[in-house]
């Protein structure tokens, strides 16, 4: 799945929206980077991605969380197979957690679930499993409008790293 700046700049608009869609899955963020190729560098993609992020109402954002697993979830293999791989990547720290962690953590998903309607979302690299535990716990008590920053500031996090992965 790996390519370059080069090649992601060649590519025809649907094949880049198909690649980059693995690193966001919003809309018009798609749209809005794959409409700023060519990029003369990775900060500038960089930069383009964070404006994007930045301009993207509530339904683009819960777009892009539609399509994350649980924490302590694995996405199904497949179509979204590059996806599900680098998302199993960043939630390495859930792999050895014991039968009580992986049970709070469903518990602890699904209370947030119940309080904001949608999925968790943490970054979760170099996170080990009770530390994702402790953020869910915490983070179910945060104000609407708190609790919406927090996962606007995760998701951009999570999107710098896949299009680092992307061009790696």
């Amino acid at each position: 799945m790996e390519l370059g700046l080069a090649e992601l700049n060649a590519l025809p608009d649907e094949q880049a929206r198909e690649r980059l869609r693995a690193c966001c899955a919003a809309t018009a963020w798609l749209d809005a980077v794959v409409a700023g190729r060519p990029y003369a560098d990775a900060g500038a993609l960089h930069a383009a991605s964070a404006v994007a992020l930045e301009a993207l109402d509530w339904a683009g954002v819960r777009q892009a969380l539609d399509v994350h697993p649980r924490i302590g979830s694995r996405l199904p293999t497949g179509a979204a197979s590059v996806e599900a791989g680098w998302s199993a990547q960043e939630q390495a720290g859930t792999a050895g957690a014991s039968e009580d962690v992986k049970a709070a953590l469903v518990t602890a998903n699904r209370a947030y679930e119940e309080r904001f309607g949608h999925v968790f979302l943490i970054f979760a690299t170099g996170k080990s499993d009770t530390e994702m535990l402790a953020a869910a716990r915490q983070r179910v008590h945060n104000p609407d409008a708190v609790e919406r920053a927090t996962v606007r500031a995760e998701l951009a996090k999570i999107v710098d790293l896949r299009l680092d992965k992307l061009l790696a």
